[in-house]
């Protein structure tokens, strides 16, 4: 998921803010969508479609316009706001290889500093909020949102093929994208889930910070970024697991969400610099590693003995397979899908999978659904599955002497610091357009606002399943 970040700078005359008084009650927010897509193409797509999951929808764009309409109700009933919120949306050419897509993109196309009940003076915050807080529509002529889908997923060879967008409205969405899942993600950037302060620079958007900066808070030193240097905000984007959140709805809605922090623990006579607590990135398909709360020996599949290395995309036969029935199977990352490799390794006898990643950088989620396949499965990074690698080099047929625990730290939450406040998602590689602005893919349950969307992900935007509107409610809605 990516996020807009060409964002139109508005002052409002702060004289402008004694014409205006308190707003009345409370009244759930409209979102108005406004199509963007020419005829023929993207909303407007006549290419016949089946009924499906709730969508009654009998044309391709018809049904895409039913799913928008279905998640911008889901969002507006929860917020609150006399202005309307108008959304500008197309499907158009994206991003996209065989293997990786981008599913779409938004952001507020302005940001105003000045306007009238302005609850922070000289501060940025996204269209939409402002007019919410104002009472009026800061700039009527443009609509708050812009928001792009990909039209190609599923539908090219070169896309994601055979995944396309799912459009029903049940979440049932089988081997495809939900794509109220990704309208809702969209929708919650352009709302204000996003930073205008510069990650790679550290300096604020002309000169003056966000709303986000008031709440991101360097964990390590407890300074929000309002009291950092420029210097310590680009360290803190790239720190790992050094930003937190500390709004009070996200802090008090914490507990009630995340569980128990999950542990991936190498050990074993054998593991020798492979040994210790991993990172690492967890499954959408199969069972929590909290709730498997398994240890085993770890058998790697080796398929290229040239560079080591083992896929696990088809079958496992001789050997390989031999080597993780009743073990923990080592598989590389790429080539099929991790639901493809676990359900290889499980067909074998493994009882979990640990993914090596196959580039540099911290580990992420794995995506993909696949209720068949019922063994845990973790994602560790390229530097820890090469010092695993060489430790396993030295393993017999039958036994490796290197072993990992899978299981839980009932003493923090998964996703948070030592305050159980939740991480924002900082890999120490800057990813343009999903760092600062997510929350961390550590949090589980996953979690509608992580750089990803997660197979395992509901429709609900708050408590007890989710912090989405929370983080919303923090910053002014």
């Amino acid at each position: 998921m990516k996020r807009n970040n060409r964002t139109q700078v508005k002052h409002v005359a702060a004289a402008v803010a004694l014409a205006f008084g308190t707003l009345g009650a409370a009244q759930a927010a409209q979102i108005v969508i406004v199509n963007a897509n020419g005829p023929g193409v993207g909303f407007n797509d006549p290419a016949p479609a089946q009924p499906v999951g709730g969508n009654a929808g009998t044309t391709l764009g018809e049904q895409r316009l039913i799913a928008f309409t279905y998640a911008a109700n889901l969002w507006g009933a929860k917020l609150e706001s006399t202005v309307p919120i108008r959304i500008e949306a197309s499907f158009e050419p994206l991003n996209c290889t065989a293997n990786s897509a981008t599913l779409g993109s938004a952001g507020t196309q302005e940001i105003f500093d000045v306007f009238p009940n302005t609850p922070i003076p000289n501060t940025w915050f996204p269209g939409a909020l402002a007019n919410k807080l104002s009472g009026e529509d800061q700039s009527p002529t443009v609509p708050d949102i812009r928001a792009r889908f990909n039209s190609r997923l599923g539908l090219a060879e070169d896309c994601l093929p055979g995944t396309p967008f799912y459009l029903g409205l049940d979440g049932n969405k089988g081997s495809g994208t939900d794509f109220v899942a990704v309208l809702l993600h969209e929708m919650g950037h352009g709302l204000g889930f996003q930073s205008f302060t510069d990650e790679e620079t550290g300096q604020y958007y002309f000169g003056t910070p966000a709303v986000w900066d008031h709440f991101m808070t360097d964990n390590r030193t407890n300074r929000k970024w309002t009291e950092l240097t420029p210097a310590e905000r680009v360290a803190n984007a790239i720190s790992g697991d050094g930003m937190s959140w500390d709004g009070p709805n996200v802090n008090a809605a914490v507990p009630n969400v995340l569980g128990p922090r999950g542990v991936v623990t190498i050990g074993g006579p054998a593991a020798g610099a492979a040994a210790g607590e991993k990172p690492f990135g967890e499954a959408s398909f199969g069972p929590r590693i909290t709730d498997a709360n398994l240890s085993g020996q770890i058998m790697p599949v080796v398929e290229d003995r040239a560079t080591n290395t083992g896929l696990a995309c088809e079958p496992l036969t001789g050997a390989n397979a031999k080597a993780v029935k009743g073990n923990i199977a080592l598989v590389d990352r790429g080539t099929c899908t991790f639901v493809v490799k676990a359900a290889n390794v499980q067909a074998a006898g493994a009882t979990a999978m640990i993914v090596a990643d196959n580039a540099p950088g911290d580990p992420a989620g794995m995506s993909g659904s696949d209720p068949a396949v019922t063994i845990p499965a973790v994602r560790i990074s390229q530097a820890d599955g090469l010092a695993l690698k060489a430790a396993l080099a030295k393993r017999g047929r039958t036994a490796s002497g290197v072993t990992v625990l899978l299981g839980s730290d009932p003493t923090q939450l998964a996703g948070t610091d030592k305050q159980k406040r939740i991480l924002m998602f900082t890999p120490t590689t800057f990813q343009p357009g999903s760092s600062v602005s997510h929350y961390t893919t550590a949090a589980s349950p996953n979690q509608l606002m992580e750089p990803s969307i997660n197979g395992d992900l509901t429709h609900e935007l708050e408590p007890p399943k989710d912090l989405s509107l929370p983080l919303l409610k923090d910053i002014g809605w």
